[in-house]
């Protein structure tokens, strides 16, 4: 308990997300980037986990470009219509026939009626013409013929809800699935519309069943689930998928379920499940509280998608389809012609065909397998909320970085885990988003709160002992105190790292004192020449000095300056090497960063000590690239920006590297010398190496190779080109890569 009061602050600041999290899930105060995180780690859970595989059960008759082509525009005439179901349910045998296309208009036959009725008028009076038109007229009832050939046939019909504020309809509504009485009072949440869009009365009074087609278009425009019963005047009516199922079923009775009473779902107010009841069997297809269901997408959709045979209604009703073929099959008829406007968004494609939603609902009601929210959703996540919120609450404070950060991605994993077990085992669609976020954000906020306010009275210690006022800085700052501040600002300049080669080995060998005298000698040869060129001390951190250009005093040229300091030290540490070889002590190197970009410098520190210091991303890439030096087998390697400001060099390109802590891939150069001492083999090596590269990047190992072995001719020495041969042999063994843009991965500092 005393360990929790002394953390007490950071654990309240750690509770602030959890807080915001409940009130989220609660409803009381909803987040919406929250709702639509959720909304994309569904869809890529789904598309994680489609089956992919083809459902022999479900045939889409597809009304496509080549039907349109062949039969003509949409609508067609009925007695093609009557033509392809005495096809499909006569000579095929299919088990059921459902429409995803509507008839709310009389067929007018082409105008032929019309001709008629002229000719009946002109020539009303010879003898016995009027019964012959009438029995013409007779013939061309292109609606009475489609209905006949729907006439006690295994058909489904679809129609459609509108939400128009006028509330228009069109065509005959079937009969409602449900009435008001069954709900006993419950305020149930149904999806509800004003208007439809139906059939007309001879062709809805003729089918088995009829069902709604629509889909619920979320916020973000994306279908992913429908209304597996709808409302219209408090009346309920079943969708398209659900009345096939009913019928292929033997039309069993719909009843709402209930929720049973439970800790979860106390107080919720909505259906569990839609309950199909036929004597004494009953079968449950859960629903979420506006009485929807997800919908199982099996694959990418369309007839390439793999997931349900396609077969042109062209082709049906030229007879192109071997008789039998579709025997017993469950056939939908619909469209994927763009020009008939049922293509959807959805989150496994965004020109889905409408009528393979209606197939996807069917094949998961014959499987049983429907994914849906349920009702004790908002339970489930207050209670996983709290537990997960808790524990980093009161663990975070108490632990070590280390132990913190395995902690947190142990909480993450377990919320992460327990929602795909729950989803892939028992079809449960649980948030996930807002428990993400809470865990992120306390982990965030604990650190945060821990380094910056904990750790303060620690880092400043160690601050006392890192840090060098340059005294560079003090001049200007007496000569012309006026014109300096002390503020931090960002500014362009140039960080170099310096880093010494060998000296974890010197001091495993040397005294102390020798050592020390040593360190000294380096240091003090290394800082002359820095400050002989405009540079300000950073730091020494151990074996590394860290220094920077263009700051305080302004200098333009402070990229050329870093470069010609760099060059100079190199020469330096060789004379240097000379003198300890005489001497009898090891020798040394060293390896240098150089980075050109905006930093912010001023003085930093504490009230006992301060420090003229940079800081900023530009700095780290700096630090990254004094590490990449031994990687590459050279002293200096130098950012693409530094390069771009210091024309006055000869330069070699390294590589393209992305380092730990960066995304962008960066050029990284050693500058040869400058451009004046230049001479010609080394100018010929240089572009050598242009073509070299440029092979390298094409994949072109061949040419690669080539030119690498003339560059190691030239300079056997050179450890470069004996990286580069290592790595085009392993990248050899690899197919070819449209994808690579030639850059090197380093995830180490």
């Amino acid at each position: 308990m005393r360990h929790f009061l002394r953390h007490w602050p950071r654990i309240a600041v750690t509770l602030i997300p959890l807080i915001f999290a409940l009130l989220h899930a609660g409803g009381v105060m909803r987040i919406d980037v929250l709702q639509r995180l959720d909304d994309i780690l569904y869809d890529a859970r789904l598309r994680a986990t489609m089956p992919r595989t083809l459902d022999e059960r479900i045939v889409i008759v597809d009304i496509d470009e080549k039907s349109l082509a062949e039969v003509g525009r949409w609508p067609w005439g009925r007695d093609k219509l009557a033509l392809l179901v005495q096809e499909l349910l006569g000579q095929q045998r299919a088990a059921l026939l459902g429409f995803d296309v509507f008839f709310p208009e009389p067929d007018d036959s082409s105008g032929l009626k019309r001709l008629l009725q002229l000719a009946k008028n002109e020539l009303r009076d010879q003898p016995g013409f009027s019964e012959r038109v009438a029995q013409l007229q007779g013939s061309l009832d292109y609606d009475a013929v489609f209905a006949k050939s729907l006439e006690k046939q295994p058909v489904v019909l679809g129609y459609y809800f509108t939400s128009d504020s006028g509330g228009l309809v069109n065509g005959v509504l079937p009969a409602p699935v449900m009435q008001q009485e069954a709900l006993r009072g419950r305020p149930i949440r149904f999806v509800s519309y004003s208007g439809y869009g139906s059939n007309i009365e001879p062709l809805a009074s003729v089918a088995s069943l009829s069902g709604h087609t629509n889909p619920i278009v979320e916020g973000d425009g994306v279908v992913r689930s429908i209304p597996v019963i709808a409302e219209y005047q408090d009346k309920y009516y079943e969708s398209l998928s659900l009345a096939m199922f009913r019928l292929l079923t033997g039309l069993p009775s719909v009843e709402p379920g209930f929720p049973q009473e439970k800790f979860l779902s106390r107080n919720y107010q909505g259906l569990e499940s839609i309950l199909l009841r036929q004597g004494s069997k009953t079968m449950a297809l859960p629903v979420d509280q506006r009485v929807t269901t997800l919908v199982p997408f099996r694959g990418s959709g369309g007839p390439n998608g793999g997931s349900f045979k396609y077969i042109s209604a062209s082709d049906v009703l030229a007879k192109r389809v071997a008789p039998g073929q579709l025997k017993d099959k469950i056939l939908l008829l619909g469209t994927t012609a763009p020009g008939l406007l049922d293509l959807r968004v959805t989150p496994v494609g965004e020109a889905y065909p409408g009528v393979e939603i209606h197939a996807n609902m069917i094949s998961g009601f014959l499987d049983g397998k429907v994914f849906v929210k349920p009702d004790y959703a908002v339970g489930y996540e207050v209670l996983v909320l709290v537990l997960s919120g808790l524990t980093l609450a009161f663990a975070l404070p108490l632990l070590s970085a280390p132990k913190a950060v395995a902690t947190s991605v142990g909480v993450t994993a377990a919320l992460v885990g327990l929602n795909f077990w729950l989803y892939s085992a028992y079809g449960l669609v649980l948030p996930l988003a807002t428990a993400l976020v809470m865990a992120l954000t306390a982990f965030a906020l604990n650190m945060s709160y821990g380094y910056f306010v904990e750790s303060r009275s620690k880092r400043e210690l160690a601050n006392l002992f890192g840090t060098y006022v340059p005294p560079e800085l003090v001049d200007e700052m007496v000569k012309d105190p006026d014109s300096y501040t002390m503020k931090a600002s960002a500014k362009e300049l140039t960080v170099m790292f310096c880093d010494m080669r060998g000296f974890t080995k010197m001091s495993e060998t040397m005294e102390p004192t020798k050592l020390q005298a040593l360190l000294n000698s380096v240091f003090s040869r290394l800082t002359d020449l820095i400050r002989s060129n405009r540079g300000t001390i950073d730091k020494y951190m151990g074996d590394c000095v860290m220094a920077f250009w263009g700051a305080p005093v302004d200098t333009p040229d402070h990229a050329g300056l870093a470069v010609k300091t760099s060059l100079e030290m190199v020469g330096a540490v060789r004379q240097l090497n000379k003198e300890h070889v005489a001497a009898g002590l090891p020798e040394i190197g060293i390896g240098i960063g150089l980075n050109t970009g905006s930093m912010c410098v001023g003085d930093m520190g504490s009230h006992i000590r301060r420090s003229y210091t940079v800081i900023g991303d530009s700095v780290n890439l700096g630090s990254r690239l004094e590490g990449l030096s031994k990687t590459y087998g050279v002293d200096i390697v130098v950012s693409e920006s530094t390069r771009k400001l210091a024309p006055d060099f000869a330069w070699q390109e390294l590589d393209r590297v992305r380092v730990k802590g960066k995304d962008q891939a960066v050029a990284i150069f050693w500058p040869a010398s400058s451009l004046g001492q230049l001479d010609k083999q080394a100018s010929s090596e240089l572009k050598t190496w242009t073509l070299a590269l440029k092979a390298y990047r094409d994949q072109d190992w061949d040419a690669c190779d080539v030119h690498l072995l003339n560059l190691r001719r030239m300079n056997a020495q050179k450890y470069l080109y004996r990286l580069y041969a290592e790595r085009v042999a392993s990248m050899r063994l690899l197919p070819f890569d449209p994808e690579w843009d030639g850059a090197t991965n380093f995830e180490t500092k």
